[in-house]
């Protein structure tokens, strides 16, 4: 073992502050993606454990210790946080890595976004401010932002750190105790970032963290009556069911549901500077991720010029072991794997280009060489459905109108990106796109932790990242006193 690795974890759930074995005490296998071998075991837990959970939450918000802090106090905790996740680093990247299958160096980078996380809501917990409404004589009226109490937290095995951060962070920063059901396929990190918050010093109860299969324990923390609020990242057909359970209980919910997200290309952007970020945007986390842009709208004057750029540059791409030099490693699952190829194999346009598999991977890991498709028909599966995986198709387009038509012509609405060098065109395009992020002449931000970020129609709703998420993590409250 590297001195830099991490021990793995015994199979067990954090609840109130304690390690636990699934009341069943049965487990679940993790699988590597890299060589799809078992190399550890994590509690395969059921309603049970979800309730054991809630209720040390539940106690933690209702006369624990959680509930007495301040919010500079919780936002001391917060960033203590940060602080061990960046001490860890290293040693929770490489875990990262093996976990999920990402790239050596995205799993670091991943690793800094996760502590910024909790380094900018741990600074954010104190400035959430109330107001005051001028109203009729001799009253006066105070709107004040509460937290909602209990809050569920079930996130995806794309971004395991990253989403523990931005779903859990600023739920904790506004005073809920949260319950968190990370993705079973990968979430050795996000147990042990529970470790180093137990240790940064949280209070019993204020974060536990349930494991399992979405089928079982997502399914009863979703359900569950002493939830007060629910943050779900995933696919739509589970975003609808989190949603059903969510209203029959009376409750809020953010869904964040993934896209099909247009990158825009005019004849006169800057090639240069868009081709590998045209590129990167699909193939970055193997595609696995709900902001990929998979689509790439091409105006036709610069259409033979753009497709043979992608071509040279799929062409070039190795799907690899997640080792220092890889830039795309495996999928998440076997299961994924064969998704993603039957998209390839049934894609009904022509095959622009194809990366390979490099020579020596492990011959059972979970490997996709990426491809790039076009011309592509606009309503054709693979210009409309989310494959998730390292998949690009071109589409032509001849003006600013059909541009638009053809980014807005699916049923996501989750981030684009318009290429021109034209000021006006690129407030137009991106005014008119609907979507919850646009990127003029770039696309994603390093993480974006400033950035609110969500979706429209498909893609779901509510706001995560930035003071947006901690509105949506609050109740609002106005108090009205008559005094004369």
């Amino acid at each position: 073992m590297n001195q830099t690795d991490l021990p793995l974890p015994e199979p067990a759930n954090l609840i109130g502050n304690v390690w636990q074995p699934a009341a069943s005490g049965a487990t679940m296998e993790v699988i590597s993606p890299i060589d799809g071998q078992p190399f550890a075991r994590i509690a395969d837990s059921g309603p049970d454990d979800v309730d054991a959970a809630v209720a040390a939450a539940r106690a933690a918000f209702e006369g624990g210790d959680w509930s007495r802090l301040s919010a500079a106090e919780r936002g001391r905790l917060l960033l203590r946080l940060a602080r061990r996740i960046e001490d860890e680093a290293e040693a929770l990247a490489r875990l990262e890595s093996r976990d999920n299958g990402k790239p050596i160096r995205q799993a670091r980078a991943d690793m800094a976004v996760t502590a910024r996380y909790f380094e900018y809501y741990g600074g954010a917990a104190d400035k959430l401010h109330g107001e005051i409404i001028p109203f009729l004589k001799g009253h006066n009226v105070e709107l004040h932002r509460e937290p909602h109490g209990v809050t569920g937290h079930i996130i995806p095995w794309n971004y395991p750190a990253q989403m523990f951060g931005r779903s859990v962070a600023p739920a904790l920063a506004t005073g809920n105790a949260a319950v968190l059901k990370p993705a079973e396929e990968a979430c050795l990190t996000a147990l042990r970032i529970g470790a180093l918050a137990v240790e940064a010093g949280f209070p019993t109860g204020a974060l536990n963290i349930v494991t399992g299969r979405g089928e079982t324990a997502g399914a009863a923390l979703s359900r569950h009556p002493g939830i007060d609020f629910i943050s779900f990242t995933g696919s739509p057909e589970v975003g609808v069911l989190i949603q059903t359970e969510a209203a029959r209980n009376f409750i809020g919910c953010t869904l964040e549901l993934g896209g099909k997200s247009p990158q825009i290309v005019f004849d006169d952007a800057d090639l240069e500077a868009a081709l590998p970020v045209l590129v990167n945007a699909v193939i970055q986390n193997g595609g696995q991720t709900c902001s990929a842009g998979s689509r790439v709208l091409v105006q036709r004057g610069v259409f033979d010029t753009v497709v043979a750029g992608l071509k040279a540059r799929f062409e070039a791409i190795e799907a690899s072991d997640s080792g220092e030099d890889s830039v795309l490693g495996p999928l998440i699952s076997a299961r994924q794997k064969a998704r993603v190829e039957a998209y390839i194999a049934n894609a009904g346009a022509p095959l622009i280009a194809r990366g390979r598999i490099a020579p020596g991977t492990p011959e059972h890991g979970f490997y996709v060489a990426p491809a790039v498709f076009g011309p592509c028909d606009p309503g054709s599966r693979i210009a409309q459905e989310e494959v998730f995986g390292p998949v690009l198709c071109v589409i032509p387009f001849e003006d600013e109108a059909e541009a638009i038509a053809i980014a807005n012509g699916t049923d996501y609405g989750l981030v684009a990106s318009v290429w021109t060098r034209d000021g006006a065109r690129q407030q137009r395009v991106a005014k008119a796109m609907r979507c919850g992020q646009v990127f003029v002449n770039g696309y994603g931000a390093g993480g974006g932790v400033e950035l609110p970020f969500g979706g429209r129609r498909k893609s779901g709703h509510g706001r995560e990242k930035g003071f947006a998420a901690l509105h949506d993590f609050t109740t609002l409250k106005t108090i009205v006193t008559h005094h004369g």
